[in-house]
């Protein structure tokens, strides 16, 4: 892992991407304190509508209202 300050980050950008391109991962500091992380972009893969179905179960009390108490605490 290669750590840069901010105005090296400016001057070498290209740089810094092709070794992020090459799997490294890159900090950009400012006054020594870590602010940034450069890391490989990941392509995600397309989500599937209904992937979880049957696997996930929503009790029946999830649609019971709420106790007051609970109403409450969120009104404040």
């Amino acid at each position: 892992m290669t750590t840069v300050n901010v105005q090296e980050a400016k001057t070498h950008l290209s740089r810094l991407l092709a070794q992020v391109e090459s799997g490294e991962e890159v900090v950009i500091a400012r006054n020594g304190t870590p602010v940034a992380r450069l890391v490989p972009f990941r392509q995600r893969g397309k989500r599937e509508f209904g992937a979880l179905k049957g696997r996930l179960a929503v009790p029946e009390t999830f649609f019971e209202p709420l106790p007051e108490s609970e109403l409450a605490a969120w009104e404040k």
